[in-house]
């Protein structure tokens, strides 16, 4: 004896499928998103996109300003290597590229795009430096002006060497 709970219904492929089965079947096939749930979902998106935009922003330019200060380590490094190397340090005439233009074997060779700052920016050479110094490496920071904080600001090789 069949229980009227238990009664099969039979599809087209002669299949039974239990009656339940059928009717969760049919609601999902007719449920779908509306024009308003998508666009708050794009709407939300959106928002966490810009969100994480602003942020990594933030990230880039510090890791800009740090790109910039090993810049400026390596150049004084060398340069300190051509001090010793050659008794004493480049005339402001040929500046930064007394690194570029010795032999590639030479202990303080630089290659040309090492004197490019993180912003594609030369590096800046002073002969003399400040308060005595022999030099100062500079570059203005992403503004490329003097002044400014934050990625905008300056880095010298003077102030750098006063923070370690």
């Amino acid at each position: 004896m069949n229980h009227p709970r238990r009664a099969r219904l039979h599809d087209v492929s002669g299949l039974s499928v239990p009656r339940c089965a059928r009717s969760v079947s049919r609601r999902a096939n007719r449920r779908g998103m509306t024009l308003v749930e998508v666009l708050a979902v794009v709407v939300i998106l959106g928002l966490l996109a810009a969100t994480l935009a602003v942020g990594f922003s933030g990230a880039f330019g510090k890791g800009k300003q740090e790109l910039a200060k090993t810049g400026i380590g390596q150049i004084v490094q060398r340069l300190e290597t051509y001090y010793m190397d050659q008794s004493g340090w480049p005339d402001l005439d040929t500046g930064l590229q007394a690194l570029t233009g010795a032999a590639p074997t030479s202990a303080f060779y630089l290659p040309p795009d090492t004197l490019l700052d993180p912003w594609d920016r030369p590096y800046l050479y002073i002969t003399p430096g400040p308060d005595g110094h022999p030099y100062e490496v500079v570059t203005y920071g992403a503004d490329g002006r003097i002044g400014g904080d934050g990625e905008n600001a300056d880095l010298s090789s003077v102030s750098l060497r006063g923070s370690r």
